[in-house]
């Protein structure tokens, strides 16, 4: 009875085993396999978390109406991973559908045929501006007046892989010829700014966001709780070349179907642009990352941050070679 019982309970495990094998996992987009949107982490993790859900859900929303003429049958799932490189890794393992990406490590992607992603759409900040830079800051009584005055001193960047906080000023001090005496990496831009305020450096590189209803909102703003005179005491350099603001991506190989996936990109597009133009959209959009709007892109849109990007890794790696 033991021994019938035995080899009863192994032909079952082999049946599930086989079934579990032959069974098609259901298309994206549906209850058991939600879209999969992920977005870049910031300081508060938890609150961009909440909005992120709400974006999600009412893009989820949108699609379903187009697809299916209600309000649900398209759905989506928001996920805030704890770094930028983890997002753009999740679309080679096929954990990410949609992201918010920066724009290096969306020149990353497409770099790497792993990486099936293409650009949707493209944030736009302040007065609605397309693209983006770094600047050159320091302490407003020091002696450092342009570029060439620092040289010689100790400046600060955030982390080596930052567009605004070391890609671009690093272009722009080859291009100028500038020699730092010493370079130290803060890790973030927050971090720049209260070294050069303390002192600890001359100059730093932070991300620069234009004035907003006579509002500051550059990277020195991030401190101003902690040192309120920042805007008095640390004063602007220089800035660099522009390049375009982050992108947000959407995974190409989604579908078998090519024309499920042209109707899903556009229904998604139009979700997120309508999303920006409503009153809650436009707060949840501007406490997520600041953003003021958003506008359809394409590839082509990332050929001047591709030329540069480019460059820099190629000298990276040379370099890497010595």
């Amino acid at each position: 009875m033991q021994m019938l019982f035995r080899k009863s309970l192994i032909a079952l495990c082999v049946l599930v085993t086989a079934l579990g094998c032959t069974s098609k996992k259901e298309e994206i987009g549906s209850k058991s396999n939600p879209l999969k949107m992920l977005f870049v982490p910031t300081d508060d993790t938890e609150a961009l978390a909440l909005s992120a859900k709400g974006l999600a859900d009412y893009v989820a929303k949108y699609v379903s109406q187009k697809l299916y003429k209600k309000d649900e049958g398209f759905y989506i799932k928001s996920s805030v991973p704890n770094s930028y490189i983890a997002v753009v890794e999740a679309f080679g393992s096929k954990r990410a559908d949609f992201a918010h990406i920066d724009t290096f490590s969306y020149v990353l992607l497409k770099d790497e045929k792993k990486y099936p992603g293409e650009a949707i759409l493209s944030i736009l900040r302040g007065n609605n501006e397309t693209d983006y830079k770094a600047q050159i800051i320091t302490r407003a009584d020091s002696d450092i007046k342009t570029l060439e005055d620092l040289n010689g001193k100790k400046f600060a960047y955030t982390d080596p892989s930052s567009p605004a906080g070391y890609i671009l000023p690093q272009r722009l001090f080859k291009d100028k010829d500038i020699k730092p005496k010493q370079v130290v990496f803060a890790g973030r831009h927050d971090t720049v700014v209260t070294m050069i305020y303390q002192g600890q450096v001359d100059a730093g590189a932070t991300y620069h966001s234009p004035e907003m209803n006579g509002k500051k909102r550059d990277a020195r703003a991030r401190v101003v709780t902690q040192f309120p005179d920042v805007f008095e005491k640390i004063r602007i350099v220089d800035f660099t070349e522009a390049i375009p603001n982050a992108p947000w991506v959407l995974r190409t190989n989604m579908f078998e179907s090519k024309e499920k996936y042209e109707k899903v990109k556009q229904y998604i597009t139009e979700a997120m642009l309508s999303f920006a133009k409503n009153e809650e959209g436009k707060k949840l959009l501007m406490d997520m990352y600041s953003i003021t709007g958003l506008k359809s892109a394409n590839d082509d849109d990332f050929s001047k941050a591709r030329k540069i990007f480019t460059s820099y890794l190629a000298e990276k790696n040379k370099s890497e070679k010595k």
